[in-house]
């Protein structure tokens, strides 16, 4: 198989699996002109009843996918950004997510939301730049960031299968990401992958973060050996996995293109510290607390975590202890 980009393995996803399940239906704003370059090919291949453009609201046609899944399909809806999904948040976690529980398990609500967009893609302001997976995460909805184009594919197909409502977030730091694939397979919901093995300091990054850990732990390879684990699913999250890791290692960082309060590289630190004995305090790497991203480019590539911060976290992290 030829190299595949991060953005054409998503549309192969969706390629696929609409081929192969008559009931999966894509819709959102734009997709029959491939706005986001992801729906690329769709409309000609599968027409307009199944491949399906939308008004400009968020809340009406998020809504719509629900009662879409309830009624026997699989809709797979596609936002532009990711800001757009604070609008749809009663929507999804509200109803979506919890259908299945309101009505004792009478109901699945199989719904995929691809949202592209956010993670090192600079100059779009304040309210085109969030990257709100923690939220989704914190509720309990099914949350994937994919790192890499097989993942792109794998887990995207996983998500559409999946009859419970799946995020899939696809940070713009990975879509024009090429690689040679050799094969193209579902990867399973839940289940992390160390992207590099290593003996002295545990790395898990998030999404595109994976590229920066990995070009990092290079490096450093003459004074350090880094291990790079890839949650590849926020929730659910293979804390069996990364516990493995940090085991031998005894050291944790985690770097994370989301906001530090509440944001999700705390929770993977506070949920290790229960269950490892670390050889020194652990640290993150994100963007600063509260932050509003800039629309100067300069400031915000200044604001959104990188290789030199996770640089110098990891440098300490091996000093301490």
């Amino acid at each position: 198989m030829p190299r595949l980009s991060y953005r054409r393995a998503l549309t192969r996803a969706l390629a696929d699996e609409m081929t192969r399940d008559e009931s999966v239906v894509v819709l959102g704003e734009d997709i029959r002109v491939a706005a986001a370059n992801v729906t690329t090919g769709l409309l000609k291949k599968f027409g307009p009843e199944r491949v399906r453009d939308t008004p400009l609201s968020e809340q009406a046609f998020t809504s719509f996918a629900t009662g879409a899944a309830l009624a026997g399909a699989r809709p797979v809806v596609e936002f532009q950004i990711p800001s757009l999904l604070f609008l749809v948040f009663e929507q999804i976690v509200n109803h979506a997510h919890k259908f299945p529980l309101m009505t004792g398990g009478q109901c699945a609500v199989p719904v995929t939301y691809v949202v592209p967009g956010s993670g090192s893609r600079t100059g779009w302001a304040g309210q085109h730049s969030d990257h709100p997976y923690a939220l989704f995460a914190h509720v309990g909805v099914t949350t994937v960031v994919p790192a890499t184009p097989a993942d792109a594919y794998g887990l995207l197909v996983s998500a559409i299968r999946c009859d419970d409502p799946v995020v899939v977030f696809a940070p713009a730091g990975a879509l024009d990401l090429r690689a040679d694939v050799t094969d193209l397979m579902p990867v399973p919901l839940g289940r992390g992958i160390v992207r590099r093995p290593g003996d002295d300091v545990t790395v898990v990054a998030v999404g595109h973060l994976v590229h920066d850990a990995l070009a990092v732990a290079e490096e450093l390879a003459g004074q350090a050996s880094v291990e790079v684990f890839d949650p590849r699913t926020l929730y659910p999250f293979d804390w069996d996995g990364l516990v493995e890791s940090v085991s031998r290692t005894g050291r944790l960082v985690v770097v994370d293109d989301g906001n530090r309060s509440c944001g999700i590289a705390g929770e993977i630190i506070a949920t290790v510290v229960e269950r490892v004995r670390l050889a020194a305090p652990p640290r993150r790497v994100t963007r600063p607390d509260g932050a509003v991203l800039p629309f100067a480019p300069a400031l915000d590539r200044a604001v959104q975590p990188g290789r030199d911060q996770l640089t110098a976290a990891i440098q300490l992290t091996l000093k301490d202890g």
